[in-house]
């Protein structure tokens, strides 16, 4: 598929911005189906703002699990179930190159 530069007036603002055929290769690439309706000024604009409502930016909530291969006490940033395993980050490495999707 080839793509053109193609030139689209932002919603906020009103500003004319190119929508550049990278950036639609890029969307098309992602599935993304619509092209941009603010330019890159107020997309940043409105990250931001919706960052401080959020509280600025959020930290992950980790919990302290005991590595089911070396028993060392770790954090993982997910609530284990108990229905598969939980390892330490230098286990987890280890059994991730020694494993077949490495």
């Amino acid at each position: 598929m080839v793509f053109t530069d193609k030139n689209l007036v932002c919603k906020d603002c009103g500003e004319e911005f190119t929508f550049t055929a990278g950036e639609q290769e890029f969307f098309f690439e992602k599935g993304f189906e619509n092209a941009p309706a603010r330019c890159p000024q107020c997309r940043k604009a409105r990250r931001q703002q919706n960052n401080m409502r959020a509280g600025g930016s959020r930290e992950r909530q980790m919990y302290e699990v005991v590595c089911d291969e070396c028993g060392a006490m770790t954090s993982v940033p997910f609530k284990p179930n108990g229905t598969r395993p939980v390892y330490c980050k230098d286990c987890y490495q280890a059994r991730r190159s020694n494993s077949a999707w490495a």
